[in-house]
């Protein structure tokens, strides 16, 4: 069984008993991290998550945080005289996987999928379309003309 998860803006494909490093997290040599950010779980029957697979997570245990061999960057420009030295270490996180599957903390969320989607409406801000926020003021029954700003639509959605 594999799974492919998401963590610190990349992503990797890791099955059981793998070492990896990681970009650097917030955690003590010993203790273990869950990554709730899984997008694929292969094995006998594949699952593709819309991003992520609802209720599955891949556990780890940090083994060592350290930092990369050194990376030298120099840059100069010929006959101007321009010459820079830079050297870079980048910080990581030795895991290991230990355990591929369900999350505990999902449980409370399947109790009651449907009671959530009926209240939660779409919140009304300054980064929709105007037509997305006409809609939402329709589906409220808030009537505002077509020629309206976005402020204005805000506004009358905000004061209801």
């Amino acid at each position: 069984m594999y799974a492919i998860i998401k963590t610190g803006g990349k992503q990797y494909r890791v099955q059981m008993n793998d070492e990896l490093k990681i970009e650097k997290i917030d955690a003590n040599v010993g203790d273990v991290v869950t990554f709730d950010e899984v997008l694929v779980v292969g094995g006998d029957k594949l699952v593709v998550g819309t991003p992520y697979v609802e209720g599955c997570a891949v556990q780890a245990e940090v083994l060592e945080q350290g930092k990369n061999d050194k990376v030298i960057i120099y840059k100069y420009k010929a006959k101007k005289d321009y010459r820079r030295k830079n050297g870079h270490r980048q910080p990581y996180t030795l895991v290991k996987i230990t355990g591929i599957g369900e999350s505990k903390a999902p449980a409370k969320k399947a109790a009651a999928p449907a009671a959530e989607a009926a209240v939660e409406a779409p919140k009304a801000n300054m980064n929709m379309k105007k037509d997305e926020l006409l809609a939402i003021a329709a589906d409220m029954g808030i009537e505002v003309s077509s020629k309206a700003t976005k402020a204005d639509i805000l506004a009358a959605i905000e004061a209801k």
